[in-house]
């Protein structure tokens, strides 16, 4: 819905500033050339009213004059700049919350047109831990926002709840930031409580995910058992082991045990890249209940303490 809306927007744009271009180019003269040639008639200048009696503007040229200017900044800002995005599950818990509304940061891993996606000028490449939007490999209508955990060229292995990760190294090269190459590192966890969230009647762990000195927070189930039969498999692979292909990213959700990602579907192919997740603007909290007066979408709070930059 969101690549609909970008279409959507640019053809509003250009619609509405050819028609202003085309009544600027030719009827806007010609308007004026009748005024001109009444007030030489009338030997004194018409007041305004008389000049739209003689030469009126069309009421699509004036609305087109009208929401250009206002469409044209929302466009160039939206296309280029920053792009909001509602998270629509609790794949990303407990880092961003069912009802949070961010900003994407469009130019963090290249200008792309709003169309047809194409790179018009590259500004960078997603870095492990980044919070990366992108268009969903098995329906790329669809936005899906994951953590990047693996990069063009890694081993990433999960199992038993815990993350290594076999970082892609030049020859030579003995570390990538803390990673060693040529082994896998166990990145390391703290438990932080046990009694936060809820998934069902079962509690989940909070733990700290050190992901190559990005530390930031994860949930698992611990009874949940892992979901390996609907593990992507790769061909020459382990069943929870992966290797990141060239120009391909490995994404997982913070919420290990209730997201679909890599996981699941595999890598994001960097021309899907949409933008980084950088701010929480707004955080709604939705509690009414089937039984309430107020429908489940109205919102019952605001969450203040949310706002600010997304770690």
């Amino acid at each position: 819905m969101a690549g609909y809306f970008s279409i959507f927007l640019v053809l509003l744009t250009l619609a509405s500033g050819l028609i202003w271009l085309i009544d600027h180019l030719v009827y806007a003269p010609k308007r004026k050339q009748l005024i001109a040639l009444a007030e030489g008639a009338s030997g004194k200048p018409l007041d305004e009213e008389l000049k739209e009696e003689i030469a009126p503007v069309p009421v699509l040229t004036e609305h087109a004059k009208s929401i250009f200017p206002m469409i044209a900044i929302i466009t160039l800002f939206r296309s280029f700049l920053f792009e909001p995005f509602q998270i629509p599950s609790g794949s990303m818990m407990p880092t961003l919350l069912v009802g949070d509304f961010i900003l994407v940061q469009k130019y963090s891993y290249g200008i792309k047109d709003p169309v047809w996606r194409s790179e018009l000028v590259a500004t960078g490449k997603p870095e492990r831990g980044d919070i990366a939007v992108f268009k969903f490999p098995p329906k790329p209508d669809l936005d899906f926002i994951k953590r990047v955990i693996g990069l063009p060229g890694d081993t990433i292995v999960y199992r038993n709840k815990q993350l290594y990760i076999k970082p892609h190294c030049e020859q030579g090269q003995a570390e990538q930031g803390s990673l060693l190459c040529g082994e896998y590192n166990k990145i390391a966890l703290d438990i932080i409580n046990k009694d936060e969230f809820m998934q069902g009647s079962q509690q989940l762990v909070r733990l700290e995910e050190d992901l190559d000195g990005l530390k930031h927070d994860i949930l698992i189930n611990p009874r949940l058992p892992e979901f390996k039969s609907k593990y992507y498999q790769q061909q020459g692979t382990k069943i929870d082991e992966w290797v990141v292909p060239e120009g391909h990213y490995f994404m997982m959700g913070d919420n290990r045990d209730n997201s679909e990602d890599g996981r699941a579907w595999g890598f994001v192919p960097e021309p899907n890249l949409v933008g980084k997740a950088v701010f929480i603007w707004m955080s709604f909290e939705f509690e009414n209940t089937a039984d309430d007066f107020l429908p489940s979408w109205v919102p019952t709070s605001v969450r203040f303490e949310r706002l600010g930059n997304i770690q």
